[in-house]
């Protein structure tokens, strides 16, 4: 299950100030006294910035800068909050800082809603501290930048360490799918249980495409997305070998085909089966450590870290060697018609840096987008984020683009097709070029 899923779920008991019907920032002049308002709609982030709030507010007063800031929250899903931020904007009632992920980023940019950062981060020190995964995963179709991020992900292979090593089978970094094949197939002849979950069909929704496909065929070497020609490409080699590892792992009965068909199904894999350790192998993002089987997360695992362990990705395609791939978070965005842009951005600078940033990512089990930040506490004393962000410089930054939403569409019905099997790997990759081309249309297909 996707991080965001599972904030946007979270039990909203917290009493917080204002509503989502808020409009934009009132008062004051460039020297006169600043109110901006900003924008949660998951409770566990509204939480941990509310009690921020106070010090930014305390910390622009020392540089004699009156800003007073409004926190607007509402718990919403994300579908909720896209089509209720939409409207604002497009109104000119939506608050001056959004809190928000990438993927309504683009579309809300692309629309002119947002307030383009370029001139602000190209004088912020800050700035230069970010991985390039980071800023590049920020990066809009136009090449610019609509919101600072304030958390990366890692994506890679969660493992069951202690049981692996109970049933006799080897825990080191396979190379490739060929050798972690071999060792699922140890376990299930062990177990009888199918071992390892990769998100596929619709059942899944996004997941599939973001958690499950996406990460494989992204470390195939293979052109997926072109950004100069903003075109996807429908048939690869690389294409031809995710659709394959999906049909061996699903006619070896590697995947637990029924759970996958059924809904929710992360509840049955991650969350039960994961948990007993009878399915020892799961793709998973880092936000795992925190939301799926941490202390507080919606399965917790006891001594977790002395259980689960991590693997690169294996190696998919000859010439390929085993990677992690990283992923972009949560972001603040501006307002374009915010009535104090340069107050706006101070406030989304001083969030995504130093001590509020740390408190942040730990709040929400996010990896640090940029440097300095291993010896700031309390993040410092999370040794799985700290791993996962030492990775991040050498990891892969998948393909995103224009149309990404028809693509996921197209990549969830063709891995249905395989999981009903009402289709091969061959089949399935060719069911999916002709329905990802019937929605994309001839300007967004290369093929």
């Amino acid at each position: 299950m996707s991080r965001n899923r599972v904030l946007a779920t979270a039990t909203a008991g917290m009493l917080l100030t204002g509503a989502l019907t808020a409009c934009s920032g009132s008062g004051g002049d460039a020297d006169g006294p600043v109110t901006i308002k900003l924008l949660e709609y998951q409770e566990p982030r509204a939480k941990v910035v509310k009690a921020l709030i106070p010090e930014f507010e305390r910390a622009m007063a020392k540089q004699g800068r009156k800003i007073k800031v409004e926190l607007v929250a509402d718990t919403l899903t994300d579908e909720q909050f896209h089509t209720k931020i939409t409207q604002q904007l497009h109104s000119g009632t939506a608050p001056d800082v959004l809190d928000m992920g990438g993927s309504n980023v683009t579309g809300l940019a692309g629309a002119g809603y947002l307030l383009k950062l370029d001139d602000y981060l190209d004088k912020w020190d800050g700035w230069g501290q970010y991985y390039t995964s980071a800023k590049e995963a920020a990066r809009q179709p136009d090449g610019g930048f609509y919101s600072i991020p304030h958390e990366a992900s890692l994506q890679s292979l969660f493992y069951r360490k202690d049981v692996l090593q109970r049933l006799g089978v080897d825990t080191s970094q396979p190379r490739t799918w060929d050798e972690l094949i071999g060792r699922l197939k140890k376990v299930k002849a062990k177990t009888g249980e199918a071992p390892i979950v990769i998100p596929a069909g619709t059942a899944w929704g996004g997941g599939t495409w973001t958690e499950g496909f996406l990460p494989l065929v992204a470390g195939t070497g293979s052109t997926f997305y072109d950004a100069k020609s903003k075109k996807w490409t429908l048939k690869s080699k690389g294409l031809s070998a995710t659709f394959g590892l999906y049909d061996e792992l699903i006619k070896a009965g590697l995947l637990p085909v029924r759970d996958l068909q059924n809904p929710n199904p992360w509840e049955p894999t991650k969350y039960k089966n994961f948990v007993k350790g009878t399915l020892p192998v799961s793709a998973q993002g880092s936000w795992g450590w925190k939301f799926d089987w941490g202390p507080e997360g919606a399965a917790p695992i006891e001594n977790l870290r002395e259980k689960v362990a991590t693997w690169d990705y294996p190696a998919l395609v000859p010439g390929t060697k085993p990677y992690s791939i990283s992923g972009g978070g949560y972001g603040y965005s501006v307002n374009a018609h915010a009535k104090n842009p340069d107050a706006a951005v101070e406030l989304a600078k001083w969030l995504s840096s130093g001590t509020p940033l740390a408190k942040q990512l730990v709040t929400v089990g996010a990896v640090s987008p940029r440097k300095g930040l291993s010896g700031t506490a309390p993040y410092k004393n999370e040794p799985s984020l700290l791993d996962a962000e030492r990775k991040l410089p050498g990891s892969i930054l998948p393909p995103r683009g224009d149309g990404e939403d028809q693509v996921s569409q197209a990549v969830q019905s063709a891995t249905g097709k395989m999981l009903s099997g009402r289709a091969d790997g061959g089949q399935a990759a060719a069911a999916f070029a002709k329905e990802a081309k019937e929605l994309l249309g001839d300007n967004r297909a290369a093929e």
